[in-house]
């Protein structure tokens, strides 16, 4: 009989190692989860990836370590992306401090959401050739020396080029938790996983609440900087002692499931036919689990087999893969639009007629999407609970499609929510109506981060951490190309013209590339594996 481990409850390597018979099939992306007996389950398929017989494979770590390398992930994406885009509601404050337009002035925004992205596409080969802990730790670092330039900055050029340092560390943090939760989860439990990253992720937008409040103290902008750096310092103590290094070499069975199946079969018929001796077993001999000390060494794994210049251009390759591509045109748009458009519109907008709110509060507008991420998180599991379900109906066999009906109610939301927004700002509607904007926009963000992003994992999970690479690099580029010129466009045009019809026609058009992926998303996923693309990425024999 199959052994269900209830939230990986029981997986604790001093008292049970997990066991599989799981496999990924010729089409990546679709895997045999059919759990066969002795197999340990969760949502009644067997676990894939399937783990060593070692108590060091992240695998088989426990739930509480797990969770706890996952909350500080979290944490740090929460504070790189704050930093980031928190500062919103300054830019009317800096172009007037260091003379220059408020165009000008949110370059400081802009240039440094750039860096953002493109330091992971430098840090990604490092910890994959170095480790994932001294990356992390060595990220940390930069990240807290930028936001100490930031706090005592004098000019915009000097707090420009800290900008961008303090992104250029924390940049790491848009791949290495998904790279995380791909190396320490189970498919079945990745959608789940990767949802309170999002979550974590789009929490950031209240902070611009904070940092508007904190204009009127005896620091003035230089307070955001400020707390964000003690929180840092107190991070980078935890992840010191805590976020053990999770690159891992395993022998990769994805392949060799069935061969090793049809082997057993053989094994127990030549059995019958050997003397009793030669049917015995070979015990499998377990290694001890590494102390905690040894954990604390700043050195991750060293492999040096990774080519690491090869990587710079090989992994933008993946943005000729369809799914990989959708997953950057959805996060770069909804950075875009949200992360950027938002923040630059309604901090100017409020505080002029019709409502002439203080500057003070004019960060308050990211309560309206901070409200729609908070309602879309009970739907986390939703997509990890749908695919189970129709794992099920198909007979254990697993396809990376199956999670995506759960975004069916998002497609149309979003569109929406951008065209009230608009509408508001263009005819200077209820404040009520940003709120409004902003929540549904965001509401619908939740589901295309999460489940985007889940889903072209699934689907090429063996080169996760190319496809990352990609990923970051392109959605940056989408999203600078969206916000960097928005105040121009709409002086030029309108609010109507530009956020309600352009934005939200963009979006709409994005979302329902949904129904494409459903219908044909396993055909692409086939022909994909067949092309030279397949030759050129090749499919790890081991999980980096």
């Amino acid at each position: 009989m199959a052994n269900t481990l209830s939230e990986q409850g029981s997986n604790n390597p001093t008292l049970h190692l997990v066991h599989s018979h799981a496999h990924e099939g010729e089409i990546p992306g679709t895997v045999n989860v059919k759990a066969v007996e002795g197999d340990d389950t969760g949502y009644g398929q067997a676990l894939f990836p399937v783990p060593a017989e070692d108590p060091n494979d992240p695998l088989q770590w426990s739930k509480g370590q797990k969770t706890m390398i996952l909350i500080i992930v979290c944490i740090y994406s929460f504070l790189g992306n704050s930093a980031l885009l928190g500062v919103g509601p300054y830019i009317t404050l800096w172009s007037e401090t260091f003379n220059v337009s408020q165009a000008e002035a949110s370059t400081l925004i802009s240039y440094p959401n750039l860096a953002y992205g493109l330091t992971a596409w430098l840090l990604v080969p490092l910890y994959l050739r170095f480790g994932r802990r001294p990356v992390m730790l060595g990220s940390l670092l930069a990240f807290i020396a930028g936001l100490a330039g930031c706090s005592r900055a004098t000019s915009f050029n000097g707090l420009l080029a800290a900008r961008i340092i303090h992104c250029l560390g924390a940049g790491v943090c848009e791949a290495l938790p998904v790279q995380l939760v791909n190396d320490i989860f189970f498919l079945h439990e990745r959608g789940n996983q990767l949802g309170y990253y999002t979550f974590a992720l789009c929490l950031a937008a209240l902070a611009t609440l904070p940092a508007a409040y904190m204009l009127p103290t005896k620091y003035s902008w230089r307070l955001f900087f400020y707390v964000i750096l003690a929180f840092a310092i107190a991070l980078f103590i935890l992840a010191f002692f805590f976020v053990e290094e999770t690159s891992y070499q395993r022998e990769n069975l994805a392949d060799t499931g069935m061969a090793n199946e049809d082997h057993d079969s053989a094994n127990a018929a030549s059995s019958q036919e050997k003397p009793e001796s030669f049917a015995v077993e070979q015990a499998t001999i377990v290694p001890k689990r590494k102390s905690f000390l040894s954990t604390l060494s700043p050195r991750g794994r060293v492999d040096r087999t990774v080519p690491f210049f090869t990587l710079l251009w090989r992994s933008m390759t993946y943005i000729l893969v369809p799914q990989v591509l959708w997953v950057i045109t959805s996060f770069g748009i909804i950075i875009g639009l949200g992360g950027l458009s938002f923040n630059f519109i309604f901090p100017i907008k409020i505080t002029e007629p019709p409502y002439n709110w203080p500057a003070s509060i004019s960060g308050i507008h990211s309560v309206g999407g901070v409200l729609g991420f908070l309602l879309a998180v009970p739907f986390t599991p939703t997509s990890d609970i749908l695919a189970a379900y129709l794992t099920r109906r198909n007979n254990g066999i697993r396809e990376a499609e199956m999670r995506l009906g759960v975004m069916l109610p998002a497609m149309i939301v979003g569109p929406v929510g951008l065209v009230v927004y608009g509408l508001t700002a263009q005819l200077n509607l209820h404040w009520i109506g940003y709120f409004l904007g902003a929540g549904m926009a965001s509401w619908c963000g939740f589901f295309y981060y999460s489940f985007t992003l889940a889903y072209a994992v699934d689907s090429y999970y063996q080169n996760t951490s190319e496809m990352l690479m990609a990923i970051n690099v392109g959605k940056q580029l989408v999203s600078l190309g969206l916000g960097f010129k928005v105040l121009d466009w709409i002086t030029q045009s309108s609010y109507a013209a530009v956020i309600s019809a352009g934005f939200g026609s963009i979006l709409l058009a994005n979302n329902m590339f949904l129904i494409v992926f459903m219908i044909w998303g396993k055909r692409i996923r086939r022909f994909m594996s067949t092309s030279w693309l397949a030759k050129l990425h090749g499919r790890s024999t081991g999980t980096r």
